[in-house]
């Protein structure tokens, strides 16, 4: 983790603007074409949440302003940012989780399932590991969304929001539509068009 020089960022303007504000954050729902990572899961016989949650956060770890986090006060920049989805119990209630990211899928694979299996066998919300070096995500499998809002704590909430929906058949395409909340302090439109590239093309592999 490094600290950032905010009088030398030449986001420094946009940086203080922002984050005086009650709600800082933006969202876009962007649609993705999910298709031949839905057909690689299953030649592989991996989940398809696996698949493309690995190919968002390999995006999430390739564009730097989604590594800036504040702490204190300070913009400050993570080597590496790992995943916390909400995971689903039986009882349809839900945990917290915290997923280490790998640039490797299986051994990606093989941590998110240790943390399903975590957060089956207890009641706890949060997960033993709390950091804000990730970003927090939702799946919402049972309904295909144009638009969302995440909730935010406005304690120097800094940590970027995702959900993705049902998947759609468009064109002869599969289609998921992924909403994305970030703090504008840190992170523009740029960013996220930088991400939403990153991700297609992940998916695409």
């Amino acid at each position: 983790m490094t600290i950032l020089d905010i009088n030398t960022w030449n986001r420094k303007q946009h940086f203080e603007h922002f984050k005086s504000l009650k709600d800082p954050f933006f969202g876009v729902t962007i649609p993705f074409n999910v298709s031949k990572a839905y057909q690689s899961s299953k030649a592989h016989k991996r989940s398809f949440f696996t698949t493309y949650l690995h190919a968002c956060m390999t995006a999430i770890n390739d564009v730097e302003n989604f590594k800036y986090r504040i702490l204190n006060g300070d913009v400050v920049k993570y080597n590496t940012i790992h995943a916390s989805p909400t995971l689903l119990r039986d009882d349809n209630t839900f945990g917290f989780s915290f997923v280490e990211y790998s640039e490797d899928l299986q051994q990606f694979s093989l941590n998110l399932n240790a943390e399903k299996e975590r957060v089956k066998t207890t009641t706890d919300l949060f997960p033993p590991k709390n950091e804000i070096n990730c970003v927090h995500c939702s799946a919402l499998p049972w309904t295909d969304f144009s638009g969302h809002k995440e909730p935010v704590s406005g304690i120097e909430d800094s940590i970027p929001k995702l959900a993705f929906g049902k998947t759609k058949i468009v064109d002869n395409n599969m289609i998921m539509n992924v909403a994305i909340n970030v703090n504008h302090a840190l992170v523009d439109g740029y960013h996220v068009g930088l991400f939403s590239e990153l991700f297609q093309k992940n998916l695409d592999k």
